[in-house]
């Protein structure tokens, strides 16, 4: 899979979003080592703590379905649509990647793609 192709998946699953509270809808797509891609998009929540980001969603429903490796995730983030400005994935989406993920797994954002470690370098490992 290309990484349009993956990214192309984040905007789809972007399009799922529930995001009443700021209009920014974001979508994500993981693709495990197997080939399998999880797609998951951003819930929030009128008590904001609560809401979930579109690349946890991802990780966790890959997680649940027994999947433990990984080698890529896209991140589509815009309002209104637009999604040809890079979404940066949050600290702690960066942390859950962490568990599960190398520091050279990729991240794809709209314009340019990231290892783990290049965006979050100096992360807490048990």
């Amino acid at each position: 899979m290309t990484d349009r192709e993956l990214f192309d998946l984040a905007v789809k699953a972007a399009g799922n979003s529930y995001c009443k509270y700021s209009g920014f809808s974001v979508g994500a797509a993981l693709l495990c080592e197997d080939g399998e891609v999880f797609t998951g998009c951003n819930i929030e929540n009128g008590s904001y703590p609560l809401t979930n980001c579109a690349e946890r969603t991802a990780i966790f429903k890959a997680v649940s379905e027994g999947k433990r490796s990984f080698e890529a995730i896209a991140v589509a983030g815009g309002a209104d649509g637009g999604y040809s400005d890079d979404c940066y994935p949050c600290g702690a989406c960066l942390q859950v990647m962490s568990e599960f993920c190398e520091g050279d797994f990729r991240i794809i954002l709209a314009n340019e793609s990231y290892t783990l470690d290049e965006l979050m370098p100096k992360r807490f490992r048990l």
